[in-house]
């Protein structure tokens, strides 16, 4: 049930309570009966009271939010960093950053670092052939199939990777590429795939880096 439900009929009890209220001071209101109506309202009251206490408590845990901060919440960065290994190639790492801002413990299964080639492109009809592609690729419509030049999966079995609340783990891996390509694209996505955790969850981000700068010492 819904906390819009919930409300509802918290309200609806409300009035009904009310009503009943009135109804029995209408039918006892006399001398005689004045000591058993005074009861009957006293045992109304405090059971209004509690429902407008209970219903409020809701309402506010509704607006604010609350419950969000007991659900699992993982914050992905990237750190790329590149330099020249020799005349030919480059070597390229990066760093996913995990931040854990939720009041509950991450536990991630596997760990999966794609890097893709953007520039160079070997001429203006190969990138039409991808940006027609995306579509067909991908529900996605941003998606583009660049060229992978280097994958790595991290599996950490059933042993899991646990992120603790407000706790940061970075992870590296390391890639090696030609000094022909200037700009590569990088994706992660940390996925938590354990019995426990019901349906699977994951995190991810992409980030698109330049190699035009001066590189990392």
């Amino acid at each position: 049930m819904s906390f819009h439900t919930l409300g509802r009929l918290v309200v609806v009890v409300g009035v009904i309570m009310a009503l009943v209220w009135v109804i029995l001071v209408l039918r006892f209101f006399s001398p005689e009966e004045f000591g058993r109506l005074k009861d009957i309202v006293s045992i109304i009251q405090s059971g209004v009271t509690v429902v407008a206490i209970v219903a409020g408590g809701i309402i506010a845990a509704a607006k604010l939010e609350l419950f969000r901060d007991f659900e699992p919440h993982l914050t992905v960065s990237h750190t790329i960093n590149y330099r020249p290994i020799g005349d030919s190639y480059v070597h390229i790492d990066v760093t996913a950053t995990l931040h854990n801002s939720s009041r509950v413990k991450v536990e991630l299964r596997e760990g999966i670092f794609r890097l893709q080639e953007i520039v160079p492109v070997l001429d203006d009809q190969e990138l039409e052939e991808r940006l027609a592609a995306r579509e067909v690729i991908s529900n996605d419509p941003s998606f583009v199939q660049w060229p992978a030049i280097g994958e790595f999966s991290c599996n950490w079995g059933n042993y899991n990777l646990v992120v603790e609340p407000g706790q940061v783990v970075r992870e590296t891996v390391e890639f090696i590429i030609s000094k022909e390509i200037k700009t590569v694209v990088v994706r992660s996505i940390f996925h938590n795939l354990t019995p426990s955790a019901g349906s699977p969850q994951g995190w991810r981000t992409t980030t698109v880096y330049d190699m035009m700068d001066e590189p990392a010492n």
